[in-house]
C-alpha cells in the first residue's frame, strides 16, 4: 500500500535521512522515499498511515500534510483545476482594458496597470493562508529555499510591487526586481515540471489548490515579457 505525505521542516540531507530512517523503522513499513527538494515522502507499507500517526512518529519539528490521492484526482481535468486562474486572468484583462479606455492610457501604461493589479490580487490570495504559504512556496522557489524569511515577506513584496506599478513609482527599480524575482521562480517551476513532481502551485497561495502545470510557466512568462518590454521602453 502506498502512502504519500508532504513533510515540512526538512532543511538538509540529514533531516531527510532522519525522517526516512524513523519511518522505515516501523514494522509495517517496507520502503520509504523522501525528497528534500519537494518535501514529498512516499511510504510502501502493509497498512494505511494517517497524518496524525506520521506526525507522532516524526515529532513536533515537522509539519505533515497528506497528499491528495491519485484516485481523488480521477475525472478532474487540467482545465477544471486551473479554472480559478483563468477566471482571474480574464477579470484582470477586462479590468485593465476598462481603465485604459476610460482614461485613455498608452500601451505601456496599460501594461503597468495590468502588472500592478496582478501583483496586488495574487498577494491577496497568498495572505488568505499566510501561515501555510511559505512552506508551499519553498517546495519549488530557489530563493525561498535558500534565503531565510524570503517566503514570509514575498506576499508583502508583491503588494509593494503592485502599488509601485499602478502609481508609476520607481518603475525601473521595480521592473528589475520583478525580472529578478520571477526569473528565479520560473527556473524553479521549469525544474519541477521536468522532474515531474506532483506539487501544488503557490501563485494563488494555498487557499486555492492549483496544480503545478505549464499554465504556471505561461503566467510567469507573460509577466517577465511585460517587464522586459517596459524596461526596454523605459531606457530607450
Amino acid at each position: 500500500m502506498k502512502n504519500r505525505f508532504y513533510v515540512y521542516g526538512m532543511t538538509c540531507l540529514g533531516c531527510a535521512k532522519s525522517v526516512r530512517e524513523t519511518i522505515k523503522s516501523e514494522a509495517e513499513v517496507n520502503e520509504v522515499r523522501v525528497s528534500l527538494e519537494t518535501g514529498l515522502m512516499e511510504i510502501q507499507s502493509k497498512k494505511k498511515f494517517s497524518t496524525s500517526e506520521i506526525s507522532t512518529l516524526l515529532g513536533p519539528k515537522y509539519n505533515i500534510q497528506k497528499m491528495v490521492s491519485d484516485s481523488a484526482k480521477i475525472g478532474t481535468s487540467k482545465f477544471k483545476q486551473l479554472t480559478p486562474l483563468l477566471i482571474i486572468f480574464i477579470y484582470l484583462i477586462i479590468g485593465t482594458l476598462f481603465i485604459s479606455y476610460k482614461i485613455d492610457l498608452s500601451l505601456e501604461r496599460s501594461m503597468q496597470i495590468f502588472m500592478g493589479l496582478f501583483f496586488i490580487l495574487f498577494s491577496f490570495f497568498k495572505f488568505l493562508d499566510y501561515k501555510g504559504f511559505p512552506d508551499s512556496f519553498k517546495r519549488y522557489d530557489p530563493l525561498a529555499k535558500r534565503i531565510p524569511g524570503y517566503a514570509k515577506i514575498y506576499p508583502f513584496l508583491e503588494t509593494i510591487m503592485g502599488i509601485a506599478f499602478i502609481l508609476d513609482w520607481k518603475l525601473e527599480l521595480f521592473l528589475l526586481i520583478t525580472i529578478g524575482v520571477l526569473s528565479f521562480t520560473t527556473y524553479g517551476v521549469i525544474r519541477t515540471l521536468i522532474i515531474g513532481s506532483d506539487i501544488e502551485c503557490a501563485c494563488l497561495g494555498t487557499a486555492l489548490k492549483l496544480p503545478m502545470t505549464e499554465a504556471t510557466l505561461i503566467e510567469n512568462g507573460i509577466m517577465l515579457s511585460m517587464s522586459i518590454i517596459l524596461l526596454i521602453r523605459y531606457n530607450f
